[in-house]
């Protein structure tokens, strides 16, 4: 690709790619057809400067940036990519980490509820008592307070 045109085109099609967004879904928000943003692309045709104004806002860049050839603003809009892949990555371990605190706090009260379930039967059994019912309940009990911990601790991150 050689020339200012090109410089252009490529520009669209690395923001496009790299915000994950499709033709069609660039042609939607710019309220053009999906063969225009295919002739912008490839360097056929260049936008009409109000669609210019457009793609910068909806990429969020400069309209310099799309129109002049620079290095600088290209490391620059590398960068934000590389930022946002960042964040999604801090976000996913955040969330993951939530998910694994959850687990932990889950085996912890099942792990007592067996505890005094399997004494409480024993104990029971000893004076002729033993009612599934009251095991059932216990253990319903145990999935209450779980669910009260894992809601209480997500909340606190937030």
């Amino acid at each position: 690709m050689e020339g200012p045109f090109m410089e252009f085109a490529e520009k669209i099609l690395t923001l496009r790619k790299s915000n994950d967004l499709t033709q069609e879904e660039l042609a939607e928000k710019l309220n053009v057809s999906r063969q225009s943003v295919s002739k912008w692309e490839s360097g056929q045709a260049v936008p009409e400067l109000e669609k210019i104004v457009a793609l910068s806002s909806v990429f969020n860049v400069t309209t310099d940036y799309l129109l002049k050839p620079a290095e600088i603003d290209e490391l620059s809009v590398k960068t934000n990519i590389l930022e946002k892949q960042q964040q999604q990555i801090l976000l996913r371990e955040k969330q993951r980490n939530k998910i694994v605190r959850c687990v932990m706090y889950a085996v912890g009260v099942y792990l007592l509820f067996f505890a005094v379930a399997f004494i409480g039967h024993y104990i029971a059994f000893d004076f002729g008592f033993g009612n599934p019912s009251i095991i059932f309940s216990e253990f319903l009990i145990a999935t209450a307070i779980v669910i009260f911990i894992c809601v209480r601790s997500i909340r606190k991150e937030d």
